[in-house]
């Protein structure tokens, strides 16, 4: 039985990706890290919420992309369920994230590149296979994974050398 998420075709993930990465690159702008998210309404193929990270400049350690995603779709939506979306995010999300979408109850997570440190979805953690939910959170990696991982290399070396620089 084929569901709508069935029907999403790679292009199509490709597309949304490339707009978390334009809010990734936002992120980048204001010297925090560059992580972007967009969640997508699956019927109308229209994005309600976007966010990056921005834990820095607003002195709050839950502003990662995700969590300010979430939050605008959750008020697109007068809800703070969101069952029949899609999130795209350029990192495997953290243990904070990945809670907070399975609170949300989002469908899908398409995520750009691992992160090997903190990853909850693959890398050290499998949140979304953990079957003590009530909400399973299913998953796509490796969307535009060279671009999502290229933006954080780049950003990392840059800050190396400006610290190196400042010394």
């Amino acid at each position: 039985m084929s569901t709508a998420l069935d029907q999403i075709s790679s292009a199509t993930h490709e597309h949304w990706m490339a707009i978390a990465i334009k809010q990734a690159e936002q992120a980048a702008a204001l010297d925090e890290v560059p992580i972007g998210a967009v969640v997508v309404d699956i019927l109308s193929q229209q994005i309600i919420g976007a966010g990056f990270n921005q834990p820095i400049r607003s002195s709050d350690p839950t502003a990662h992309a995700e969590i300010l995603a979430l939050r605008s779709a959750a008020k697109t939506r007068e809800n703070y369920r969101l069952p029949g979306t899609v999130l795209y995010v350029t990192i495997e999300p953290c243990t904070m994230c990945v809670g907070a979408l399975i609170h949300a109850r989002v469908d899908l997570l398409v995520f750009g590149a691992r992160e090997p440190r903190a990853g909850a979805v693959v890398s050290q953690l499998a949140l979304p296979t953990e079957e003590h939910f009530n909400h399973q959170l299913t998953h796509l990696e490796g969307v535009l994974e060279e671009s999502c991982s290229a933006l954080m290399t780049e950003f990392f070396q840059t800050r190396r050398v400006n610290k190196a620089g400042s010394i």
